[in-house]
């Protein structure tokens, strides 16, 4: 006679909590969801001692082999309001291959990460999703690549057999200069948050690098020189402000280059202070489209991330992954999402 299975509920009523504190604990969100250690300790035991295992939860289709499901891991993606889209188009082009979207976030925790790893893979998921909130390097957390998955909005700090979903960063640069140069920009343009090297900007950043070289690529084409370059280690309104403010000290700018809106935020205050008007004493452009660049006045222009887009492309690649596993396909490791200008009324021809 079979042994019986051990189901959640025996661990929960065995444990003293409920069936939802359990679930919780057994997918590693305890700490996120502030169950005491003691109660996590406890379930974490139980399950231990009852050999309960989280592999049961979907069967897979006896037709296909696959439980048409797919897991969806983020460090603060699916919390997030600047970033809910991207969570949106991955559950939009789920359903419409037929799949079913699980999603888990970490808070950046590794811990947690490789927990939640672990239960999509125990629940069968036909593949995984790893997604970080901004575009970087990551460390890909043990258990991703044992099995399809696709790496969302980063790349892999070291070798990796997961292919990456990033946002065309270098076209990006490409088009915020060409918006400058076409409005008749050929002199004092100055850059708010990374520059003037390739290395002159935050850590891991993959967005400031590939915007700085798309930028460089127009500029140097158009014969336009940047006269100066501002490296700031956080992308905030503080810090936007402060580094728009030192330049005012030394230099009257035709244009800005803010490497996000809410370094733009800040200069557009700095700019406001000094007495001078955007555009018509100075041009401003940003990345990003973040909520704020639609209530700065006037409105910013900026180069926007394709939330949904990079969301529903990643889901297209690992489900291309799933159906020809097994086959001899090669496919690019690399997937640029195009990053589309959004106009605004911040920038306009030089005066003079």
């Amino acid at each position: 006679m079979g042994r019986t299975r051990v189901t959640l509920a025996d661990v929960a009523a065995a444990s003293g909590v409920s069936v939802t504190t359990a679930s919780l604990v057994l997918t590693g969100r305890a700490r996120e969801l502030r169950i005491s250690e003691a109660a996590e300790r406890r379930v974490r035991s139980t399950a231990q001692e009852l050999g309960y295992r989280r592999n049961s939860a979907l069967a897979a289709s006896p037709r296909t082999g696959r439980s048409q499901t797919i897991g969806f891991v983020s460090d603060t993606v699916a919390s997030s309001g600047l970033a809910g889209d991207m969570v949106r188009g991955a559950v939009d082009a789920a359903y419409q291959h037929g799949f079913m979207l699980f999603v888990g976030e970490s808070g950046g925790d590794q811990v947690i990460e490789r927990a939640l790893v672990e239960s999509m893979r125990d629940r069968r998921a036909d593949g995984i999703i790893f997604a970080a909130m901004h575009t970087r390097a990551i460390v890909v957390p043990e258990g991703v690549n044992d099995g399809p998955a696709v790496l969302l909005n980063a790349t892999a700090w070291t070798r990796s057999g997961a292919p990456s979903v990033v946002p065309d960063e270098l076209q990006a640069g490409r088009s915020a200069a060409l918006v400058l140069v076409e409005a008749g920009h050929e002199h004092g343009v100055h850059l708010i948050g990374a520059g003037p090297g390739a290395y002159d900007v935050p850590p891991n950043s993959i967005a400031a690098v590939e915007r700085l070289l798309g930028l460089r690529d127009v500029f140097t084409a158009a014969g336009v020189e940047v006269v100066s370059a501002h490296r700031c280690p956080k992308w905030t309104p503080e810090h936007g402000y402060d580094a728009t403010r030192d330049l005012l000290r030394h230099h009257l700018p035709k244009a800005l280059v803010c490497f996000n809106d809410r370094l733009a935020f800040g200069a557009y205050q700095a700019l406001a202070e000094a007495g001078l008007s955007v555009p018509d004493d100075v041009s401003v452009i940003g990345f990003d489209d973040h909520p704020v660049a639609s209530w700065m006045r006037p409105r910013l222009t900026t180069i926007a991330l394709p939330h949904h887009e990079l969301g529903a492309q990643a889901v297209k690649v690992l489900v291309d992954m799933v159906e020809r596993r097994g086959r001899d396909a090669r496919a690019p490791m690399v997937h640029r999402v195009p990053m589309p200008v959004r106009e605004g009324g911040s920038v306009a021809p030089p005066r003079g």
